[in-house]
Formats: C-alpha cells, structure tokens, sequence
C-alpha cells in the first residue's frame, strides 16, 4: 500500500534501517504497525473505563441519564482531541527528525 511504501523510504533514512533488507524493512514495518494496533486499543479500552468510571455513578436504569450521557461525550471528546494533537506534534517531531537524519552526513563523508 501507498502508507506501507511510505513507512519503508522513512524507514531508509534511519541510519539503523537502512541496512535492512527489504524483506526485513517489512517485517519491522509490520511489528511496528501490530504494536501502534496494540497501543491504540489499549488507549481506548483506557479512554473507556475512565469517561465511565468518571461519568456513570450508578445503575439506576439499563440507559444513561442525560447528565451521564453529556457527561461521557464531554469527555471522549476532550481526550480525544488531545490525542489527537499528541499525535500531530509527535509527527511533526518524526517529520524533523527524519529531515535532520536525510541532512546530516553520513559517515566516512567530510
């Protein structure tokens, strides 16, 4: 896929991936991609629990009262929105980084 491609020509300008075969370039690729997976479902099983645990304060019906309800949108929202621009600045360092390793020299090179 267009992503995937993407990943690996980052993945080149690592000093420590460069010297990968494609087939291992891949391969760290897909462990790299099950681990963000892994960490993303784990984030929102987090996000879950606590907008509930925070929210939700007893079992009155089998549905939400309103409170709970706005309650628990209120605060999905708020942490995914912050998410959201961890993500972005986390990117904008990678996309800094990778620039300043493409940049530098590499060794042996004066």
């Amino acid at each position: 896929t267009a992503l995937h491609s993407r990943h690996l020509v980052r993945m080149n300008a690592v000093p420590e991936f460069a010297d990968l075969s494609e087939a291992d370039r891949s391969k760290m690729l897909q462990t790299i991609e099950t681990m963000q997976m892994r960490d993303s479902l784990r984030m929102y099983n987090s996000l879950a629990e606590r907008c509930f645990n925070h929210c939700v304060t007893g079992f009155r019906r089998k549905n939400l009262d309103k409170a709970e309800e706005t309650c628990v949108v209120s605060c999905t929202e708020k942490y995914l929105k912050h998410a959201a621009r961890v993500t972005l600045r986390f990117q904008e360092l990678n996309e800094q980084f990778t620039a300043q390793q493409m940049a530098a020299p590499g060794p042996g090179s004066n």
